[in-house]
């Protein structure tokens, strides 16, 4: 059998998920976790902080340093909840739309790139196995299996 950790060990360093810097735009240095914050903050209809943290895995205290540098940058807008006023609602700025906009273009690029290697099968194939890795590690209770998103 594979070494399957070998396998995933490759795709994580090919995928650049260990390098500090995920990417520049705008001239901004963002960082994974930040970007992840960006899209799923896109993603999400006005969502909660809370909400947020959630679906990326994250512990409330990390992801509240990680917002303040959103918003000191101007890419993140943290507004009181009109119903509760403890709660925060976070949304993009301008800037941070056309930053998340950009992420998504180069992601686009790069995964259109890696995709147009295969054939119409290979990529059916790797996306139906995406899938289905993806949900049998949501059902999982192994140390990622908390992740949502």
């Amino acid at each position: 059998m594979e070494d399957l950790r070998e396998l995933f060990q490759v795709m994580t360093r090919r995928f650049g998920l260990l390098n500090k810097d995920c990417c520049t735009a705008g001239g901004c240095e963002i960082s994974l976790i930040q970007s992840h914050i960006l899209y799923e903050i896109d993603r999400q209809h006005e969502p909660s902080m809370q909400q947020i943290a959630d679906t990326l895995g994250t512990d409330i205290t990390t992801f509240s340093r990680q917002i303040q540098s959103l918003v000191k940058m101007n890419l993140v807008k943290k507004s009181p909840a009109p119903e509760d006023k403890r709660i925060s609602i976070l949304s993009l700025t301008p800037e941070g739309n056309n930053i998340a906009a950009s992420i998504d273009k180069q992601m686009s690029t790069f995964l259109n790139d890696v995709f147009s290697k295969m054939n119409e099968f290979e990529r059916e194939t790797v996306i139906r196995s995406i899938k289905l890795l993806n949900d049998a590690m949501a059902k999982s209770e192994g140390c990622c299996g908390r992740t949502m998103g």
